[in-house]
């Protein structure tokens, strides 16, 4: 195969990825179920976490599904597609960065997106099941402990790209594009995430179950 094939080839995977990514199944899922736009209530942002305050608790794990779902595929097809043209590693290393950049910058949506936890897990779940798994246990520990859902991802996101370092092969094969493809979904998550860090340090940041316990009082 010619290097222009290969070049052409690894940009349609990539392009392919970014359009996959954008794909908003908070709304699409919305609309489906008449339920009303996410983007106008709440955080307005399209995520599962945000359907789930209309208080349709399918409609948010459809959402949280379909967002890890796009994560997940979009990697595992470039993985097929790299591996069938015997192009290089870092081209799915570039499709895992572009399926998460599109869900936070979607073009469907005018580049207005969600946070990208869900559509992040599906990305390590498709890198690295084993990654994956270590990277919910921290979700759940923190947020068990803390009861903040803001701070568990955001914990999750900084101990993602160590997990893979340090797991390098132990428990998985170390691939350098793999590693700088984490670290720069850890980096946009947690930058997606400021302002959630700006009201944990001013202690005004909502705690899981919060708004149920108000209700009940």
């Amino acid at each position: 195969m010619t290097v222009m094939i290969a070049l052409a080839v690894s940009l349609l995977i990539i392009a392919g990825a970014y359009v996959l990514g954008s794909i908003p199944f908070a709304v699409v899922v919305s609309r489906l179920m008449g339920l009303q736009d996410p983007r106008t209530f709440g955080s307005k942002n399209p995520g599962a976490t945000n359907v789930l305050r209309t208080g349709n608790k399918k409609a948010a794990l459809l959402t949280l599904v379909g967002d890890a779902l796009k994560g997940w595929a979009a990697v595992w097809l470039a993985k097929m597609l790299v591996s069938g043209f015997a192009l290089d590693t870092w081209v799915v290393a570039a499709a895992a960065v572009a399926v998460f950049l599109g869900h936070l910058y979607p073009v469907f949506l005018g580049f207005k997106g969600g946070k990208g936890v869900a559509t992040a897990l599906g990305v390590l779940l498709g890198l690295q099941p084993l990654l994956a798994l270590a990277t919910v246990a921290t979700w759940l520990i923190v947020a068990y402990a803390s009861k903040y859902s803001s701070l568990a991802a955001i914990m999750a996101a900084i101990f993602a790209p160590l997990y893979y370092l340090f797991g390098g092969n132990i428990a998985w094969r170390l691939e350098p594009g793999i590693a700088f493809a984490i670290v720069v979904i850890s980096v946009m998550l947690c930058f997606r995430h400021s302002a959630n860090i700006s009201r944990l340090m001013k202690g005004t940041e909502p705690r899981i179950g919060a708004s149920k316990q108000k209700n009940k009082t």
